[in-house]
């Protein structure tokens, strides 16, 4: 075993919000299909981490796979078409297969497909992170995969890697799982190389470390080592830390509790401060100019309401960033606003209760969310 840190590991077992990422191989069989007691024993790890107060979410690949198996489509490159075909068919197969393993623990699931564009496209963002807030405030488990139906090769994530660390990030979860075919990171491929070093710790992803990846070795998974990297990048940017596990154990989250080989990828800080610093990054497209009221909320931790509001001006649209200022034009801070200019207009000096008049639908109570503002 190596190590690149002293650091000490972290522990799934202390996690207030976590992702797990399950590939295609460790759900479906080529031959008989979804691994039904393998999925069983993870509905007991999520029960599990569930009764500790943890939040949890799902990001799971294998309706391609499933659909295959259906549509009688063999396990090879498919056209697009054919893989958005295999996608719609196995995915409502794959959402009920989870249903059905997690009811029995009384535990509520939800569907949520998304495209690489909703991470890019800072509304589709706000949407997406607020859809997930809710249902976990719910307690709901969220089951997450790309929208393989309607996903093209220029926008797809490739892999959902990638997708679970940004998730991850877009939720502000603590700890990324990654349950794969291998134990961890390895300074080469293990499968070729038998001298190949498992890291048990990586502190920083270092040009040495990415020149260590190489290519997928799965059977059924698109992703190698370097989109797992890529996806550690992401994870531990935005304050998440990750690791790479071999998933095919039964109970795998109890195995990483009990210290099975695993990599942890350690996170650079915490998820809140590093959305802080994302969105005290950006340049603001335009100005909220508050009354006294509404900065003393601010300063006690509430949201923006459009009651607060006594002046706009810029040119912004939903999900953009937007400076604050106080009574006398001094800046704030600044924030992601749930509305275009507009609406802000329309609504700035109105309780939020008469939004749905003012604008014709019922929108966000608040303003610009305390989760999506720096001060």
């Amino acid at each position: 075993m190596a190590t690149l840190t002293a650091l000490t590991a972290p522990d799934i077992r202390q996690a207030k919000r976590l992702v797990v990422k399950i590939g295609s191989a460790l759900l479906v069989d080529r031959a008989s299909g979804l691994k039904r007691g393998w999925l069983e024993a993870l509905a007991c790890d999520v029960a599990e981490a569930k009764a500790r107060g943890t939040d949890v979410i799902l990001v799971s690949s294998g309706s391609i796979a499933l659909g295959r198996l259906v549509l009688g489509l063999p396990f090879a490159a498919l056209p697009l078409e054919q893989s958005q075909a295999a996608a719609a068919v196995g995915q409502i197969r794959l959402a009920q297969a989870y249903e059905e393993v997690l009811a029995p623990h009384g535990i509520t699931t939800g569907q949520v497909l998304v495209t690489l564009e909703d991470t890019e496209d800072r509304r589709r963002y706000l949407n997406s992170r607020a859809t997930l807030e809710t249902l976990l405030g719910f307690g709901v488990v969220p089951i997450v995969n790309e929208n393989d139906t309607v996903a093209t090769d220029e926008i797809r994530f490739g892999d959902n890697d990638r997708l679970a660390a940004q998730i991850a990030v877009t939720v502000g979860a603590d700890q990324l799982i990654l349950l794969s075919d291998v134990d961890g990171f390895y300074s080469a491929n293990p499968k070729e190389d038998p001298s190949a070093q498992r890291f048990d710790l990586v502190q920083q992803i270092t040009p040495a470390i990415e020149a260590m990846a190489g290519d997928p070795i799965s059977g059924l998974s698109k992703g190698g080592m370097k989109t797992k990297l890529m996806a550690a990048k992401t994870a531990v940017a935005g304050g998440c830390a990750m690791a790479i596990m071999e998933g095919s154990v039964l109970r795998p989250l109890q195995a990483l509790a009990e210290g099975a080989a695993r990599t942890w990828f350690v996170a650079q800080g915490d998820p809140q401060a590093a959305r802080k610093r994302w969105i005290n990054a950006m340049k603001p497209r335009g100005e909220l100019r508050l009354d006294a009221g509404a900065v003393a909320a601010l300063r006690a931790g509430k949201s923006l309401l459009p009651a607060g509001v006594v002046a706009v001006s810029g040119s912004f649209g939903r999900g953009d960033p937007v400076a604050i200022l106080g009574p006398e034009g001094e800046a704030l801070g600044k924030g992601l606003v749930r509305y275009t200019l507009a609406e802000a207009r329309a609504i700035a000096g109105h309780r939020s209760g008469d939004i749905e008049r003012i604008l014709g639908y019922a929108g966000r109570a608040a303003l610009v969310h305390r989760d999506d503002m720096v001060l």
